[in-house]
């Protein structure tokens, strides 16, 4: 078996400086010391014996390989001015400060310093990632531990408001909404502005708020200077981010951050973070207005549910009217206060509503119910609740509704509560709705006359109804 090794000579056009640089090392030196060398054998005394055509033929080789090695390193050095020269401009539209680099330096210096300010300048833009990371971190922390606690949609605005702020190292902020009737934005959440100017409404397309409102695009306008009298909590004052909340590409409102308490301005990345925020800020307040839209559609429906019954009942008619005025009385009588007055005035409007689900051969039956409808018609307290669940802003009268007929002694119904596991409107309740019932003319027996009425509330009292709010009822009626 034979090997045989071929010498492969390849250009060094491609090939690193290090190698143009020995290739032409050699050339450039090789040749002369050949020259010297042969001149050196031909020396003899005093005297070099050497034939005029050969000493030609040195001196054009030795030129030859000069020049070869002289157009060699030239053509590198080129490509280092070329590479400089792009890399200089296509680094200087990103990089500023390679614009005023000085011309006379060696190219090689220019790449120095040319990739030293890239250097520097991924490092800055590393620091504001990092920094954008943190404040984006903290405000989905913050939002994420406050979110439980904030059961309204007002509560959510004013933590989203007040953690912009504070992770943009603001100094006020402003979440407005749109009145598209007067085609203004109103301040629904704020933090670190005036009592006074809580209330002030911006024309959509003045001030910045109102330019974001119109364009629909967000608005970054930086501090070059403050104005003299200018207060630091004045709305709108730079340096300024504003960006609107839109859904499906609707105008919603319009988030703003005004100030900053160390100074400075607000950059492109803060501006993408609560552009980002804004999104979802936007459609977590139309949810919440077709939520309520949907509610008060729902509210409507009960309200009429409520008046179908009365209108069912011919002997009950205006019974809600007067049961809501003497729980109101009553409530008074007790010193309770304004808002659980309120919750016991709009139960009392709507705690017979459950009766729509009772069949209308129980509920204008003429005699007495057997025991099979009695339970029937024992139902429709917890039929009520049933039907007010569902709107959220009715759920505080459950309790009330579904509770209205249990007694004081514990022999009430549905649950059978007793004396103080009952609430003080469903004693109330319980208390005006049976005295109303007393007085009114039934398809089974003729009214009780208003002293036998009390008289009745006398003997039960502390059997079924509670002693205090029989006498508070008794004092009012």
């Amino acid at each position: 078996m034979k090997f045989s090794v071929k010498p492969k000579f390849t250009s060094i056009e491609n090939a690193s400086l290090i190698r143009k640089f020995t290739v032409l090392f050699i050339v450039m030196s090789l040749l002369p010391f050949s020259v010297i060398a042969y001149l050196y054998t031909q020396y003899s005394g005093d005297t070099i014996n050497i034939d005029p055509s050969v000493l030609t033929a040195l001196v054009f080789f030795t030129g030859a390989g000069a020049l070869a090695g002289f157009w060699g390193i030239r053509k590198s050095i080129m490509k280092i001015q070329e590479v400089a020269r792009h890399t200089k401009e296509a680094l200087s539209k990103n990089v500023p400060e390679l614009a005023g680099m000085e011309t006379e330096e060696n190219e090689v210096t220019q790449l120095a310093k040319a990739f030293n300010e890239v250097t520097k300048n991924l490092e800055q833009n590393i620091r504001r990632l990092e920094s954008s990371k943190q404040t984006l971190q903290y405000v989905l922390s913050k939002i994420a531990s406050g979110i439980s606690s904030a059961h309204t949609i007002d509560a959510f605005l004013e933590l989203i408001v007040e953690i912009t702020v504070k992770a943009l190292d603001g100094k006020s902020g402003v979440l407005m909404l749109l009145d598209e009737k007067k085609a203004e934005l109103y301040i629904k959440s704020s933090t670190g502005i005036k009592e006074q100017l809580k209330g002030m409404r911006v024309k959509v397309g003045e001030e910045g708020p109102g330019w974001v409102a119109r364009n629909k695009k967000p608005l970054l306008i930086p501090q070059l200077y403050k104005q003299k009298g200018q207060e630091d909590n004045e709305l709108f004052v730079p340096p300024l981010l504003s960006v609107p909340l839109t859904y499906k590409d609707a105008l919603v409102g319009v988030l703003t951050v005004s100030g900053k308490t160390a100074g400075g301005n607000f950059g492109e990345d803060e501006l993408l973070i609560v552009s980002n925020l804004a999104s979802q800020t936007a459609i977590a307040v139309e949810n919440e207005r077709l939520n309520r839209d949907a509610e008060e559609t729902y509210l409507q429906t009960i309200s009429a549910l409520a008046i179908a019954v009365e209108a069912r009942d011919t002997y009950s008619r205006g019974h809600l009217d007067r049961v809501s005025e003497y729980c109101v009385k009553t409530a008074l009588k007790l010193g309770l206060d304004e808002p659980e007055i309120k919750d016991i005035k709009d139960a009392a409007e709507l705690h017979d509503i459950g009766k729509i689900g009772i069949a209308d051969a129980i509920l204008k039956k003429p005699g007495p119910l057997t025991a099979e409808e009695t339970a029937i018609m024992r139902n429709h307290p917890v039929i009520g609740e049933a039907i007010i669940k569902p709107v959220s802003s009715l759920s505080r009268l459950c309790d009330f509704i579904r509770h209205h007929h249990e007694w004081f002694d514990g022999t009430g119904y549905p649950d059978g509560l007793k004396g103080g596991d009952i609430s003080i409107g469903a004693k109330i309740l319980c208390v005006v709705d049976s005295f109303d019932a007393m007085t009114t003319d039934r398809p089974y027996r003729k009214a009780l006359s208003l002293d036998n009425a009390k008289n009745e509330l006398k003997k039960y009292s502390g059997i079924r109804y509670d002693p205090k709010v029989t006498e508070a009822f008794l004092s009012v009626v």
